[in-house]
């Protein structure tokens, strides 16, 4: 009755309901809330979404209509991959019923996972996926090899080491084999954490924001956002018996670092092609470490949002807001107001600061900031000529 009153005392005063254009791109959101790279601390990641109101106590999605977006790189550096994703998939379930959605982007390190680059996971990460058939499994699978590896290259199978066992059982825990089979679609292509992968985007747009792990280089400014997407899930379905291309290209939307002011850093010019190519005012990217804080650049046409909130990192807790024009930082201690500009930059690092006196990461940045450091591999690159090929490419 209440929202009937309103509707005839005062048509057309109410915020328009979202509306999903297609695959990628979103108008009218009222609510964006964005979080960076995850790295296997569940912990971590539910206390930040707690703090940021999207979930109650037991971790059930409390926040209405709003659209939750994670930039990327749960997996590896901790324990808690399987444990996360699964919490995350019940929590989209969750939210669509209740108007909102949760948007998963895919970083560098699921498309890792899938094509079988492990260095950075944990033993956590295994042992996640052990069971009481494990141990069976894994003695299947080392005969299998071994037999394979006889009949095609019996001079290498004769020269193994005596120790060879004990060396291949420590690079294979239990729970290895689980882990692959969940993965790598040449284990088997229904593997959930595959599926996963494949459902999510690389790059999408809400509202006026685009949101990518690593960024959009010149390389990749002339891709359609389904492009990218279309891209890398092919190369994982080939997995890395093929060319990998854009999962593993460094000025590839899952590693690129230019937009993060890593040299070479994206010229403002690269930067203006992206956000009018897509109709947008703001990239967000994760990937890039900003030690503990959201990060604006160029004027707030990129935001850094990977505060390093794994504790591989520092546990450092931080998340992008959106409403309407509004766009803020949340912290354990409160939420901060992002600078429309980078002349604004010191003030919002001191109010950051003041939330968290005992960070020195924070210390540091404001006095690299002050000092005109921070920046330096930035303003290199707008003072630089710029060859138009390095603005923008047609595409890949």
């Amino acid at each position: 009755m209440r929202l009937l009153v309103l509707l005839l005392l005062f048509p057309g005063t109410l915020p328009a309901a979202p509306r999903q254009v297609d695959a990628y791109r979103w108008e009218d959101v009222e609510r964006i809330v964005a979080i960076g790279d995850i790295h296997g601390d569940y912990d971590a990641y539910i206390g930040v979404l707690q703090a940021a109101g999207l979930v109650d106590a037991r971790g059930r999605w409390q926040a209405g209509t709003t659209h939750l977006v994670q930039t990327g790189d749960i997996p590896d550096r901790g324990p808690d991959t399987r444990r996360i994703i699964e919490h995350m998939a019940a929590l989209a379930t969750q939210a669509h019923k209740r108007g909102g959605r949760v948007h998963n982007l895919m970083g560098n390190h699921e498309a890792m996972n899938v094509y079988g680059d492990l260095r950075y996971a944990v033993a956590g990460e295994f042992s996640a996926w052990a069971d009481q058939r494990s141990a069976e499994r894994r003695e299947r699978h080392y005969a299998a090899a071994m037999d394979d590896l006889k009949q095609l290259d019996p001079q290498r199978f004769a020269a193994l080491p005596a120790d060879f066992r004990t060396q291949w059982d420590a690079a294979h825990p239990l729970g290895w084999i689980e882990h692959r089979m969940a993965w790598d679609p040449r284990f088997d292509s229904r593997g959930p954490m595959f599926r996963w992968v494949m459902d999510a985007e690389v790059s999408i747009q809400l509202n006026d924001t685009i949101f990518v792990h690593g960024g959009i280089s010149h390389a990749y400014c002339g891709n359609s956002l389904e492009s990218l997407t279309a891209m890398a899930h092919a190369q994982l379905r080939e997995g890395d018996d093929g060319e990998l291309g854009i999962l593993t290209d460094s000025a590839g939307p899952l590693w690129y670092r230019g937009l993060a002011g890593v040299a070479p850093a994206a010229p403002r010019a690269t930067v203006d092609a992206i956000l009018e190519r897509h109709g947008a005012r703001h990239i967000v990217i994760g990937h890039t470490v900003s030690e503990s804080v959201v990060w604006p650049r160029l004027d707030a046409r990129v935001i850094q949002i990977d505060t390093g909130m794994s504790r591989a990192y520092g546990g450092a807790a931080g998340w992008l807001e959106i409403q309407g024009n509004q766009l803020s930082a949340g912290y354990r201690g409160g939420r901060v107001p992002l600078p429309a500009d980078d002349a604004g930059r010191l003030a919002y690092l001191d109010a950051v600061i003041a939330l968290q006196p005992a960070n020195a990461a924070l210390a540091e940045r404001r006095a690299a900031l002050a000092a005109g450091a921070l920046d330096a591999a930035q303003a290199q690159a707008d003072a630089a000529a710029v060859d138009p090929a390095a603005i923008c490419s047609t595409s890949r």
